[in-house]
C-alpha cells in the first residue's frame, strides 16, 4: 500500500454491522486499515451507536498500531437529538456525535424513495428540522450543545442538515464554547454555497472532503473543481479527508481513500505535506491523539 496512508486518520467509515450490506465489517476494515499502516478509524453508523464494535474489534483483533473508534447519530432510531443517549455513549468511548442523518428532512427529501442504508426497516423516518419557523436551534439542541460544552473531548458532526440548519448550528456552537466541530459533506446532500463553506471554517469548523463523493467512486457525482475552490480559498488546516466509503459494491475504504489522495496530488497538484495534515495532522488532533 501507498506510503501516503501511513498515519493516516479516517473519520468516517461505514463499517458493518448495519442495517444495510456493507463492504467490509469492522473487523475486516481494521485488518485492511492495519496493513495500510493507518494511526485510527472511526466507524460510523445511520442507525445505532459503534463504539461496542469498534471497541471489540481492536481489543482482540488489533496489534496496537491502529485505534478504533465509534459515535452516536441522533437520528429517530436513538430518539433523535437525544441527550441522555449521548451521555450513554460518551460514557462508552464516543468520540463524535452526529446530527441527523437519514432523519433529516435534507436527507429524506434529497433521497425520493427507499434509501438504500436503511436495509429492510419498515418503520418510516419522521423528517426532523432541528430550527424553529425564526431559524432558531430548538431546546434540545441547546441542551446538546451545552452538553458538549462541558464534554469538549466530544466532536460535533452537522450531519445531512440544510444549510439553514447547519448555520444556526454552527454559529451557536462556537458562540458556546464547543471546541470541536466537523461539517459533513456541504457541497454533497447538504447543497452549502463555497460561500457558506467558508464562514463556516471562519469560525473554526472543520470541512470535510469525503472521498466517497468524488469520481471514481460508485457515489461519485461531485466535481473535483469544488476541492479545488475549497483549497484556494480555505486553509488545509480547516480541512479534513476521509473516505465516507463502505457502502456494498462500492470497494475498499482504503484504496477509496487512496485512489482520492492521489487524484488530488495528480489533478490538482495537492502537495504531501498538505495531504498529511489534512489527513493525519488535523484529525489527530480532533481525537486527542
Amino acid at each position: 500500500m501507498d506510503e501516503i496512508l501511513k498515519g493516516a486518520i479516517d473519520l468516517h467509515v461505514h463499517a458493518g454491522p448495519s442495517t444495510a450490506k456493507r463492504e467490509v465489517d469492522a473487523a475486516e476494515m481494521l485488518k485492511e486499515a492495519m496493513a495500510a499502516g493507518y494511526r485510527a478509524f472511526v466507524v460510523k453508523d445511520h442507525y445505532f451507536p459503534t463504539m461496542m464494535s469498534a471497541q471489540l474489534v481492536e481489543k482482540h483483533i488489533g496489534n496496537g498500531t491502529c485505534k478504533v473508534f465509534g459515535g452516536i447519530a441522533l437520528n429517530n432510531s436513538v430518539g433523535g437529538i437525544n441527550v441522555k443517549a449521548v451521555d450513554v455513549a460518551h460514557t462508552m468511548g464516543a468520540k463524535i456525535v452526529w446530527m441527523p442523518t437519514v432523519s433529516a428532512k435534507q436527507h429524506i427529501d434529497g433521497h425520493k424513495g427507499h434509501f438504500i442504508g436503511s436495509g429492510n426497516s419498515s418503520v418510516p423516518e419522521k423528517p426532523m428540522v432541528y430550527i424553529d419557523e425564526a431559524g432558531n436551534l430548538k431546546p434540545e439542541v441547546i441542551e446538546l450543545l451545552e452538553y458538549l460544552v462541558q464534554n469538549p473531548d466530544i466532536i460535533l458532526a452537522t450531519g445531512h442538515g440544510s444549510p439553514k440548519e447547519i448555520d444556526a448550528l454552527i454559529r451557536k456552537a462556537t458562540s458556546m464554547g464547543v471546541q470541536k466541530i466537523m461539517v459533513n459533506h456541504p457541497f454533497y446532500l447538504i447543497k452549502a454555497s463555497v460561500d457558506q463553506i467558508v464562514e463556516w471554517a471562519e469560525l473554526g469548523a472543520y470541512i470535510e472532503l469525503n472521498a466517497c463523493v468524488f469520481p471514481p467512486s460508485k457515489y461519485g457525482v461531485t466535481p473535483y473543481d469544488i476541492v479545488k475552490e475549497i483549497l484556494e480559498r480555505i486553509s488545509v488546516h480547516q480541512l479534513l479527508i476521509d473516505s465516507d466509503f463502505g457502502q456494498a459494491g462500492n470497494g475498499s475504504p482504503v484504496q477509496g481513500i487512496l485512489t482520492f489522495v492521489n487524484n488530488l496530488m495528480k489533478d490538482l497538484h495537492v502537495s504531501k505535506e498538505d495531504i498529511n495534515i489534512m489527513l493525519k495532522e488535523n484529525p489527530a488532533k480532533l481525537l486527542e491523539l
